[in-house]
């Protein structure tokens, strides 16, 4: 895979990149079982197949692992207690609350 079609793929949003990889695995699915019944032309592309939909994956992962767009100034953060998760571990006391 070219450079440049690599970077085509990164600059995909998640929705589009979703639906390739939904192509390429059935794709590579249908080649497996005509495999199966017979030699494949080209047996290298179960390869490329199977490769192309590894990157696809990488590329959903990192846009995943991305950070958050930065919130917009002046608006009130979410804030998240733990609290609660730590008192229902077992051992595991709350912090207590400060006023």
């Amino acid at each position: 895979m070219k450079a440049k079609e690599r970077e085509n793929l990164r600059n995909h949003s998640t929705a589009e990149l979703r639906a390739e990889l939904t192509q390429t695995r059935e794709k590579l699915f249908r080649l497996k079982f005509k495999h199966g019944v017979a030699p494949a032309k080209n047996p290298l592309e179960l390869r490329n197949l199977r490769r192309h939909a590894a990157r696809i994956e990488t590329f959903i992962n990192e846009q995943k692992a991305a950070p958050a767009p930065q919130a917009v100034a002046g608006a009130p953060a979410r804030v998240r207690s733990n609290a609660k998760s730590k008192a229902a571990q077992p051992g595991g006391a709350a912090a207590p609350l400060k006023s």
